[in-house]
């Protein structure tokens, strides 16, 4: 509950943002503006600049009092009621508060809050790509709201993400942040990945390595063709024996 301060300082900022809603067709921008952010495909985005997108349609003082008496707990929103504010501008507080109020606040807590992603998967797959395979990852973060959220890219970008992760961390890691299972499932990965590079890299040597093209080539399944002579060819071993 608030204290008799705080109370006289809600009422005030409550009547000023009243004020603010009260002129022509603002009740119905506002409301197509929280539609347009909690239907966004790029909802954390658009939620992260919201406050911003209110302040510049209300006013500074005003946009940043909507914020948070959307996300407020429920008894001290109730005290909104106490505050006398024009009917249809209280009627449209309270029905954001219970169409937008819950998924706002939950994702300003996920933004501010580095818990937010509560688990991970990742798979390959190969993908046809202009008559070609691509090896492909998909990773699946499981967000603050239970729902999962799916990125595919082909791999050399989710090498590079690994990269730049670990030469990020890897600044600032000892035994507290990353433990010795991790760690070496991360250096079998790295020995497997050049134990894989170095055997295609020993295949392609060897191939370049075979008959040169210049060389005549032998069909193995051909029969040889024997060797004929002409009648006039004298075989030395002809006569056969010793002479006498």
């Amino acid at each position: 509950m608030l204290d008799h301060e705080e109370q006289f300082l809600f009422k005030e900022e409550i009547l000023h943002l009243s004020n603010a809603l009260a002129e022509a067709g603002v009740l119905d921008n506002v409301e197509d503006l929280l539609t347009d952010v909690i239907t966004s495909p790029r909802f954390d985005s658009e939620v992260f600049t919201l406050e911003r997108s209110l302040q510049v349609m209300l006013g500074g003082r005003a946009g940043t009092t909507l914020v948070g008496l959307l996300t407020v707990s429920p008894d001290v929103f109730d005290q909104v009621a106490e505050v006398r504010v024009p009917p249809d501008v209280h009627e449209r507080l309270v029905a954001w508060r219970a169409r937008f109020g819950l998924a706002i606040d939950n994702a300003l807590n996920f933004l501010n809050n580095p818990d937010g992603i509560q688990g991970h998967n990742f798979s390959t797959q190969v993908a046809h790509v202009d008559d070609r395979m691509v090896l492909q990852g998909r990773l699946t973060l499981v967000r603050y709201n239970n729902e999962p959220q799916f990125f595919v890219a082909d791999a050399s970008v989710f090498y590079a993400l690994i990269a730049d992760l670990l030469e990020r961390l890897g600044a600032h890691s000892d035994d507290d942040v990353v433990d010795a299972e991790t760690l070496g499932r991360i250096k079998d990965a790295i020995a497997q990945i050049e134990r894989r590079r170095l055997a295609r890299s020993v295949a392609d040597e060897m191939s370049r390595a075979t008959i040169p093209a210049s060389a005549p080539l032998i069909d193995p399944l051909r029969p040889l063709t024997p060797l004929t002579r002409s009648p006039g060819d004298r075989n030395p071993n002809a006569d056969g024996g010793c002479s006498r």
